[in-house]
C-alpha cells in the first residue's frame, strides 16, 4: 500500500500546474510582428499568464511620417526610439490571449487565410507550456478569433511605442505632447491602442508635470482613470 501511495504521490508532482483559465503555469505566448512598410518595422511581444512581459521594438527604413496601417506609430513626427522593455498588461487581457491559444489547439490548424486582402503585417503567433506546443503566421485570418487576438496584440503594441514616443517628446519636444495626446485619447477610444495599463509609468508623469500644457495634463488623467489593470 505504501508503494502505491509513492507511485501517486510522484505522478501528481509530474502533473503540470494549471494557472487560472486552466493555462499551465510556466507558460510563454508570444507574437512576432513584421512590416518592412512600416517603423518599427519588427517587434516581439511575449507574454506570460499574469499579465508580465516583455516588449522589443525595431525600427525599419521607413521614417518620418509613415503611412498609416496596422502596427504603425502614431502620426507625423517624431518616432518612437528602439524599444526594449519589460511591460505588463491586466490579467484578464492575459487570461484571454492564453485561452484563446488553447481553444485554437495552439493554432495546430494554421491561420492564414490566403485570401487576396491588403496587407496589414505578417503576425507570428506561438505558445509553449507544459500542455501543448505550437504556432502559425498570418496575415489575415479567417478566423475570427484569431484575427481578433491579432488586432488587440498590435493595438497593445501600439500602446507600448505610444509610451516610448512620449518619452522622447517630453525630452525634447514638449509642444508637440498635445497633439500625441489627442491621439491617443481617440485611439484608446477605438480600439486601435488597447492596454493603457503598460504605459501608465509616463502617464503619470505627465499627469503631475506642472511644466507640460494643461491639456496634455487633462488628457493623461483621463486615461489613467480608465483603469486597464
Amino acid at each position: 500500500m505504501r508503494g502505491v501511495w509513492l507511485a501517486l504521490a510522484w505522478a501528481a508532482l509530474a502533473m503540470p500546474v494549471r494557472g487560472e483559465g486552466g493555462t499551465a503555469a510556466g507558460a510563454v505566448f508570444q507574437v512576432d510582428y513584421s512590416n518592412p512598410g512600416l517603423s518599427p518595422s519588427h517587434w516581439v511581444l511575449t507574454l506570460y499568464p499574469d499579465g508580465s512581459g516583455h516588449f522589443k521594438s525595431e525600427q525599419g527604413r521607413v521614417a518620418g511620417a509613415a503611412a498609416q496601417g496596422a502596427g504603425e506609430g502614431v502620426w507625423q513626427g517624431i518616432e518612437a526610439p528602439n524599444v526594449d522593455r519589460d511591460v505588463r498588461v491586466s490579467a484578464e487581457f492575459a487570461g484571454r490571449v492564453f485561452e484563446t491559444a488553447r481553444q485554437q489547439k495552439f493554432f495546430s490548424a494554421g491561420c492564414e487565410s490566403h485570401l487576396k486582402v491588403a496587407f496589414q503585417g505578417w503576425k507570428k503567433l506561438s505558445y509553449s507550456g507544459a500542455d501543448g506546443a505550437g504556432g502559425c503566421e498570418f496575415n489575415y485570418s479567417k478566423d475570427k478569433e484569431i484575427q481578433a487576438l491579432g488586432d488587440s496584440l498590435v493595438a497593445v503594441a501600439s500602446a507600448v511605442l505610444e509610451g516610448a514616443r512620449l518619452e522622447t517628446l517630453l525630452q525634447h519636444d514638449r509642444l508637440g505632447l498635445d497633439q500625441e495626446m489627442e491621439f491617443l485619447v481617440e485611439a484608446a477610444g477605438d480600439g486601435r491602442v488597447q492596454q493603457i495599463c503598460t504605459i501608465r509609468g509616463i502617464l503619470e508623469r505627465l499627469a503631475d508635470d506642472p511644466e507640460v500644457m494643461e491639456r496634455v495634463r487633462k488628457r493623461a488623467r483621463v486615461l489613467l482613470a480608465r483603469g486597464e489593470g
